[in-house]
């Protein structure tokens, strides 16, 4: 079998930039609503921790080229435990973060066919929009590019719309009056907005993770990493100030659909229909992005003997059509568990839970770098790794430190059982050879 044509600069820095500007871009104003303009401070915050963990995963890049690196990272680095750990927060983190990508587009949907926001209509259609994106992925990962930077437009368009629309209805006096509704501290309101914030850049390592479909990954993935990252921020910003500008913070609470209540206000009910449009598409196309990057996951899992290879694809130059398979499943099961009354609260547990354990990940890889900056012989960029490293460590940590402490107890229970599974995994490694 013939292997399949790589992805280059351009086409990896649209698969970062598309996975991140998914579901959060068009659900967060609402959620930034209940806190109001003070919000900002999160997102410029968030932005700058990003590009912090994207500057990391950049220089790993550099440092230690490879197909596996979200395996090989916290495993050479740190210590082998550390590797498995990585690994399975990041597997495990993929299929569950999936999965309320596919209820945002399901969500959006909800406009239109007002049934699915019933709980068993609303998990079938959840289930039917997984497996069709699967598919996709299954097609080839210049697909599953190509349909990511097609939906990025079509997601864009109508946020580039609303941004605009906003900043020429721009009404300064509503901003100020929104700026803190919660009546807390500027500064304690912010740490609390840093973990639901962060979802919007989930997929920053998105290229860095799928390097073995990266064509020259030493030179592409440092230039995907930070591109995508600073596209994603400007947008983000820009998105969320227009729209607090337009309308006042609790109205923005409430809505299920805050751009396309901005358009609709602005321009028309048509209009907003055709943001919500959009908004379903883009999270179609994030879903499809995620679920390739999820499963080469699985298949650098099973070459390091995580997964059994009997359901990956270990060959970096074939399809992983075996991986795709079973996240899906695994996906499937997700959303039948996580099953609640309304499809907003089974979003924010799966969308915080996942958060967590991509925290998690980045705070080993940034542990693995300062490790593997030894290495580096020009002075400057050592030393430029170590603070890069620092800086996105000590950003992790103050996140996950501030999060909601009922949704950090599953993360960590999941992080640790990856240490008993480890152990179990190098006794079994062992015993063949003792025979």
């Amino acid at each position: 079998m013939s292997a399949p044509r790589r992805i280059g600069p351009l086409l990896a820095t649209v698969l970062v930039a598309g996975n991140m500007i998914g579901s959060g871009i068009y659900l967060l104003p609402a959620s930034m609503g209940a806190i109001g303009g003070v919000s900002v401070f999160g997102w410029i915050a968030c932005a700058a921790g990003a590009l912090s963990v994207a500057g990391v995963f950049a220089m790993l890049a550099v440092v230690r080229p490879g197909t596996d690196g979200i395996v090989t990272y916290a495993g050479d680095g740190v210590h082998p435990v550390f590797g498995f750990m990585s690994w399975a927060a990041y597997w495990v983190s993929g299929w569950v973060g999936n999965v309320a990508v596919a209820l945002a587009a399901v969500g959006y949907l909800t406009v239109f066919v007002a049934g699915l926001k019933a709980p068993l209509a609303g998990l079938a259609a959840t289930i039917a929009v997984i497996w069709i994106m699967a598919g996709a992925c299954i097609a080839g990962p210049r697909i599953t590019a190509r349909l990511c930077g097609m939906t990025l437009l079509i997601g864009l368009t109508p946020i580039v719309l609303a941004t605009t629309l906003g900043f020429l209805h721009f009404d300064a006096a509503l901003f100020k009056a929104s700026w803190n509704v919660t009546g807390k501290p500027d500064g304690q309101v912010v740490l609390s907005s840093l973990t639901p914030i962060m979802w919007a850049f989930l997929g920053l390592e998105s290229a860095s993770v799928a390097a073995a479909v990266v064509d020259n990954p030493r030179r592409n993935l440092p230039i995907a990493a930070l591109g995508g990252v600073a596209l994603a921020s400007v947008v983000y910003i820009a998105a969320n100030v227009a729209a607090l500008g337009v309308l006042p913070a609790a109205e923005l609470a409430r809505s299920t659909a805050p751009f396309a209540d901005v358009v609709g206000k602005l321009a028309g009910w048509g209009a907003g229909a055709v943001v919500a449009v959009c908004a379903m598409a883009k999270a179609c196309g994030t879903l499809a992005g995620f679920t390739l990057v999820t499963a080469e996951s699985g298949r650098a899992g099973a070459a390091s003997g995580y997964l059994p290879r009997a359901v990956s694809e270990v060959d970096p130059d074939r399809r992983p059509v075996r991986d795709v398979l079973l996240i899906v499943v695994l996906m499937t099961l997700v959303a039948l568990a996580s099953l609640s009354p309304t499809l907003g609260a089974q979003f924010n547990t799966l969308s915080n839970i996942a958060v967590i354990l991509f925290l998690a990940v980045y705070v080993l890889c940034a542990l693995a770098l300062i490790r593997f900056s030894g290495g580096l012989t020009n002075p400057t960029q050592r030393w430029a790794a170590r603070v890069v490293a620092v800086l996105a460590l000590g950003f992790c940590l103050l996140t996950m430190a501030t999060s909601d402490k009922t949704i950090t107890l599953p993360a960590f229970l999941v992080l640790g059982v990856t240490v008993p599974v480890w152990l179990a995994i190098r006794l079994a490694a062992r015993r063949p050879a003792a025979a």
